[in-house]
């Protein structure tokens, strides 16, 4: 009994031992709060689940793991809190974070439930008051902006976008959003610039003074490649006055073409108000919804609410066709049991939208990833208009619905019009060219195509041209064939020597430009998955100048999307609860909630 006892107590002590050496360990190695000891030999991360092995108390492979896995994730999660800061500090900044981040009231930290539950969560903490958080805002607010600043500093060029916005007290503002190349990791950037109050009236003077003053507070007005607006006369009259490029919103062009063309054939005007008015039927009344929830699931379903269409989103269109399409016999049997008198679709009906959302889907799928803003989008422009007229003429073959024959041939003609323009505007082939992924494949026309080569060869020169010493300055610093005594003014050959020698330069840049250029072109086209600015991050010493250029021009974004969704999160921001925010308050939190 006793050399049983003594074993027992052996094994546990021994292994009360090996589990206090394992926790020592853990201690002093901060790697651990990521990771779970599961086996003697084996730890799991518990951020992603993996198993790795653990030999002889090493930490080696867990930290290499963290660190190529999770550790830029962590940063970039992470609220920003100084190394140095108090709890209360910490908790005070976690606060405002969350005001920006939720769009949450600046009256959050007088709210009675909220004040019980960080009480309960930490009792010796006291909330700052709503003048305090508005304090610590503006402060975030300038920290934040010198920080955009210094990489706005080092970046090559930048593109902007903007637009108008109304709020619920009835304010007008105008926002401006800054995109450019990161230059340590090539990867496209988005800053918001500003959401500033525009109480003078919306003329193209005033909105081009509005901009002026933002470019020279940011200091980028010399870096400045191209702005981004929808089409409205007063922002396309502004851009001119600020002699600046300017590209019409491709998002507002694909709408708009999409809009003329479908409002132009009778037939599907009738269907799509009738679509309208079963789906108003459903959303306004309490029994027909109840009752299409009932039939859905019934047949064995999700349950999904009809789409109404919004005149200013032309794929919102598109999107009640195919919910419509998708429901339709639930629909059906729903207005069947309810005895309804409104107009129902008949089986010709059904017929036109089917053909009418296959025409209809690749537009609604460029306008979809034409939107983006973490990739490079401009130079998808051009490529993708040209993929679009390709889908419809294979489409021209297969409808047989006069509907959707004259919607192809609508939308052929106004596609054709406006790719046509495009495909001559620098400002969007000097992208497409410049992208490895497309480059005068993605023209639909030969001779565009040479023309924007020849450009491309021009502003590759003109670069050249820039990087070196003035042929001036290179004739007074070199060799002279005179007395140094001599006056160059009064040697009867100096002019002719000049011109002579600048010539040369010219024409070696000249012939430079055409090479790299040519050597650019002739190379194998990248896939389309791969990163353009990946690309020439790798080919910098390939390709000096094509590089510089295509840090210039690939920034450019496709449409002003970015500015949209800046109106949809002040939207939110100015609700009821928040609808005495001034406007300098408002742009401070905009431009952090877009800038986090």
């Amino acid at each position: 009994m006793e050399i049983v006892c003594v074993v027992c107590f052996t094994l546990v002590f021994g292994l009360s031992s090996k589990t206090m050496d394992q926790s020592r360990k853990r201690k002093f190695s901060p790697v651990w709060d990521h990771f779970d000891l599961i086996t003697e030999n084996k730890v799991k991360c518990r951020i992603c689940s993996q198993v790795l092995s653990y030999s002889n108390r090493s930490t080696s492979t867990m930290l290499r793991h963290y660190r190529a896995r999770h550790e830029m994730e962590e940063r970039v999660n992470t609220p920003v809190i100084s190394p140095g800061a108090s709890r209360k500090q910490a908790i005070d900044e976690a606060v405002m974070n969350m005001i920006i981040t939720d769009c949450q009231p600046l009256s959050l930290v007088e709210d009675k439930g909220f004040r019980e539950l960080v009480q309960l969560l930490e009792p010796s903490y006291v909330l700052p008051c709503r003048k305090a958080i508005k304090t610590m805002i503006s402060q975030r607010y300038e920290e934040k902006k010198e920080q955009i600043k210094k990489e706005l500093k080092s970046a090559a060029a930048v593109s902007l976008t903007a637009d108008m916005w109304t709020s619920m007290n009835m304010e007008a503002y105008l926002a401006v959003t800054c995109h450019y190349v990161n230059s340590e990791n090539h990867t496209l950037c988005t800053s918001m610039l500003g959401v500033e109050h525009f109480p003078q009236q919306h003329t193209a003077e005033n909105m081009a003074q509005v901009k002026k003053n933002l470019m020279q507070e940011w200091a980028i007005a010399e870096k400045v490649t191209c702005l981004v607006t929808d089409a409205a006369a007063n922002m396309v009259a502004c851009v001119k006055k600020l002699q600046i490029r300017h590209t019409i919103c491709i998002a507002h062009s694909l709408n708009l073409t999409v809009r003329k063309s479908c409002d132009q054939i009778e037939t599907l005007t009738e269907i799509r108000n009738k679509t309208k008015h079963i789906v108003a039927y459903f959303r306004t009344s309490t029994t027909a919804k109840e009752k299409l929830a009932q039939v859905q699931l019934q047949m064995g379903g999700p349950v999904k609410k009809l789409i109404n269409e919004v005149s200013t989103r032309w794929n919102s269109t598109y999107l009640m066709l195919e919910r419509m399409a998708e429901q339709k016999e639930s629909v059906l049997v729903s207005l069947a049991s309810l005895k309804s008198d409104i107009p129902q679709l008949t089986t010709n009906d059904y017929k036109i939208i089917e053909e009418t959302l296959r025409v209809l889907a690749p537009f609604n799928q460029a306008t979809v990833e034409l939107s983006e803003e973490k990739r490079v989008s401009g130079s998808k422009v051009i490529p993708m208009l040209k993929m679009l007229h390709l889908s419809l003429q294979r489409n021209a073959l297969n409808v047989t619905t006069e509907t959707a024959i004259n919607l192809v041939e609508n939308l052929k003609r106004r596609l054709l019009e406006t790719l046509c323009n495009l495909e001559s505007l620098s400002v969007m082939t000097m992208p497409t060219l410049l992208d490895p992924r497309f480059k005068t494949m993605a023209f639909l026309s030969a001779s565009k195509a040479n023309d924007a080569v020849k450009r491309l060869k021009s502003e590759c020169a003109a670069v050249m041209r820039n990087a070196i010493p003035t042929q001036m300055e290179d004739a007074q610093a070199g060799p002279s064939t005179q007395p140094s005594d001599s006056n160059p003014d009064d040697n009867l050959w100096h002019q002719l020597d000049i011109e002579v020698k600048e010539s040369k330069a010219n024409s070696n840049v000249t012939t430079d430009a055409i090479i790299e250029v040519q050597r650019y072109i002739s190379e194998e086209n990248t896939p389309r998955s791969q990163d353009p600015l990946q690309y020439w991050k790798s080919q910098r010493l390939n390709y000096p100048t094509l590089y510089k250029l295509a840090m210039t021009f690939l920034c450019t974004p496709s449409s002003s999307v970015p500015c949209e969704r800046v109106f949809s999160k002040a939207g939110e921001m100015v609700c009821k609860r928040r609808n005495r925010l001034g406007p300098k308050m408002l742009t401070q939190l905009m431009f952090l909630n877009k800038n986090v």
